[in-house]
């Protein structure tokens, strides 16, 4: 028998918020079921917040939305039940669903923008929330209002007036939460809600469902790739591996003490406690993850475990007690110790002396509805032979905008640079010598949108080494077979198209595109942001390795700073089109950092459970279009001095050998502790709505 009053009675909040117990689940692909969820059993009490983490295609996602009923039309549940405060859901009519969802439980979805109605303004989407609830119109409008105002937004009466694509990613994604949290859940369940976003906004967002989840004593389901995420949100995690939770406890217990080889795989393949490219390689899991449907072993894992043996083949892997309410699903346990940990580097990246690109001076000015937009103001930027220079900084920092610039895409403006060991190169790359075309090229985020999908491997890459080398005929074929060669790409692959590779070997696809022409800079802008860290480590150590070999010069781009750190030799801060810091990697994490570097750093989830303090920055980016007087930053810097940072712009300042900032503040001043308020931080703006 099932209820759907608008609260639980006394019995049921005795129950979990949510019972998985036994779930399996299919999809119906022409005709046939494909096994992708098999006796999956968790429970997540009220206030308690669990983590699901595991590879693409492990069914972290489909679990979720089964434990809500939000299945497409072709799933089906096999075996099973799923229960929230007693009642059991998988027994629920449609109508019941319906009011259950209304009540009880919400769902935030990982992009918040396939998450709204693109034609419709903020205020009318967040107050259908309250309407399905049975309020006025006029009741709806000011619970809609007073939504935004839980979630942090500022001036919500101009945000309710808006359309989506007139807000930022973060704004939008505290949208999103506000119309989730329109029936105070006791059940919110969070599909990668910070992927995509900036370290500072999704630390922002973060802290907000931590506020939300003590204030409503809600139980939270978050599912995330970023495992310092999970480390930082939660209070217990499972991980998953083709269907099937393989470890599970306290996310101290599991991240510290891993049981699973699958376990440490993951922790082994991102790069933690300053881990450098000079250190050691990432370790990458061989092979690849099932698909959905597969017939599998006892033990899903052994066919990529470097410590099965025929008993994982022919006996059912026990559920092995490690300490309390941690256990492990592993013949192994006791071996965790064998698994093979990651290379130590043999190799050392030496950096050239001789300079191969230089930005000098170069500014980018664009043209919108007959104003200024200035994307870039005088950067000063220089690539050795073989170095990497890490550039990080929030969206709309001018990140990109440089990267174009450089390959030529937009012209830089008159006054500025750009030169190839020495030479001036044209602005625009259809005016320069092949020389010039062939010296840069660039690794986009998404090799989905960057490959022609109706192309084999081979004629992607032989297109590309004809157009950028000359070289034809059989020299071209040999050309194309060393590239994909040394980007581990079989024969096989060469023939296959883009559409059936997974998202790691399309990557290496692009990469392997980027050096056709033997290019002496590679642009990679955010190349392995929507990878999972076991493909990403992969992807790291084939960039590291492609760089010792070939000397070539990268700059990298990343919202991910842990990753800047592992590959870069050098990193430089970017703040509204302007270079606010710029130093070795070991300088910029171990000295005195600027205070907008600071609050990056500071932003950066911990998977090892380091806790730092936070520092908040204030508002959002400015527009480029009004940028604020003085120092730039000074609208959001906690160590701002009052009569001069507003007025006078600050000049870059090196501090020490190959370390240059543009602050007021003296080192001194810089090192000293700094306080935050966090009621004064909420008392500024948290997002410019108009951003």
């Amino acid at each position: 028998m099932t209820t759907t009053e608008p609260l639980p009675t006394e019995t049921e909040a005795e129950h979990p918020a949510l019972a998985i117990d036994g779930l399996e689940m299919s999809y119906i692909v022409r005709g046939t079921p494909r096994a992708v969820l098999r006796g999956v059993s968790f429970e997540v009490r009220a206030g308690e917040a669990y983590g699901l983490v595991g590879e693409s295609g492990c069914g972290k996602s489909t679990t979720a939305y089964a434990a809500l009923r939000y299945l497409p039309g072709n799933g089906r549940i096999d075996a099973g039940r799923v229960e929230s405060g007693g009642q059991e859901l998988t027994a629920m009519s449609g109508r019941e669903l319906r009011e259950f969802r209304a009540q009880r439980a919400s769902m935030v979805f990982q992009d918040p923008v396939q998450a709204v109605n693109p034609v419709l303004k903020i205020g009318k989407q967040v107050s259908e929330a309250f309407k399905v609830m049975g309020q006025s119109n006029s009741e709806a409008h000011a619970s809609a209002l007073a939504a935004l105002k839980r979630v942090r937004i500022a001036a919500p009466e101009s945000v309710m007036d808006r359309y989506p694509h007139q807000l930022s990613g973060g704004m939008l994604q505290r949208v999103v939460i506000a119309m989730a949290l329109a029936c105070d859940p006791t059940l919110l369940v969070l599909d990668e809600p910070t992927t995509g976003l900036d370290a500072t906004v999704e630390a922002e967002v973060l802290d907000l469902v931590r506020d939300l989840r003590s204030e409503l004593n809600s139980a939270i389901l978050l599912i995330a790739h970023n495992l310092g995420v999970i480390r930082t949100m939660c209070d217990r995690v499972g991980v998953m591996y083709a269907g099937r939770i393989v470890e599970e406890g306290t996310v101290d217990e599991v991240f510290d003490n891993p049981s699973h080889p699958y376990t440490k795989g993951l922790l082994n393949s991102i790069p933690r406690r300053g881990l450098r490219k000079t250190d050691r390689e990432l370790f990458a899991i061989p092979g690849s993850a099932p698909p959905i449907g597969a017939s599998l072993p006892t033990c899903t894992y052994i066919d990529r475990c470097p410590i099965a043996t025929e008993i994982c083949r022919t006996d059912v892997p026990p559920i092995v007690d490690r300490s309390d309410g941690h256990w492990t699903r592993c013949h192994h346990a006791d071996r965790i110790s064998d698994v093979p940990e990651p290379q130590e580097v043999t190799v050392n990246y030496n950096v050239g002396t001789e300079q191969v690109i230089g930005v000098n001076g170069v500014s980018k000015t664009f043209r919108q509805r007959g104003h200024d937009v200035p994307a870039l103001v005088s950067v000063d930027l220089g690539f050795a032979e073989g170095e990497t220079l890490g550039l990080v900084g929030e969206s709309g920092s001018g990140k990109s905008t440089l990267a174009k610039t450089m390959l030529g895409v937009h012209a830089a403006d008159e006054g500025g640079a750009i030169t190839l060991r020495g030479r001036q190169m044209a602005g625009k790359a259809t005016a320069r010598v092949e020389e010039s075309v062939r010296a840069i090229s660039m690794v986009f985020q998404n090799p989905d949108s960057a490959l022609n999908r109706s192309w084999t491997v081979r004629r992607i890459l032989h297109r590309s080494v004809v157009k950028l080398t000359g070289v034809k005929g059989a020299a071209a074929d040999k050309r194309v077979e060393e590239i994909a060669e040394a980007m581990q790409l079989s024969p096989r692959h060469l023939d296959m198209r883009p559409r059936q590779l997974s998202g790691g070997l399309k990557q290496r696809v692009a990469i392997a595109r980027a050096f056709a022409g033997d290019p002496e800079v590679v642009v990679c802008d955010e190349p392995t942001s929507a990878l999972d860290v076991s493909v990403q480590a992969a992807i790291l150590n084939l960039l590291a390795g492609l760089q010792n070999e070939e000397r070539t010069s990268y700059l990298f781009i990343s919202h991910d700073i842990g990753v800047v750190r592992y590959l870069a030799d050098r990193i430089a801060v970017m703040y509204l089109g302007r270079i606010m810091e710029i130093g070795s990697t070991a300088t910029m994490f171990n000295g005195t950092n600027h205070p907008y570097t600071e609050a990056l750093l500071s932003a950066v989830p911990s998977v090892d459970g380091i806790a730092e303090d936070r520092i908040p920055l204030m508002g959002a980016i400015p527009s480029p279009a009004n940028p604020p007087s003085g120092c730039v930053f000074h609208t959001r810097c906690h160590r701002a001095i009052k009569g001069l940072c507003e007025v006078t712009e600050p000049q870059m300042v090196e501090l020490s050998a190959g370390h240059s900032m543009k602050c007021h503040l003296t080192v001194e001043q810089l090192s000293e502790p700094v306080h935050i308020d966090p009621a004064a931080v909420l008392a500024v703006a948290i997002d410019d709505p108009l951003a």
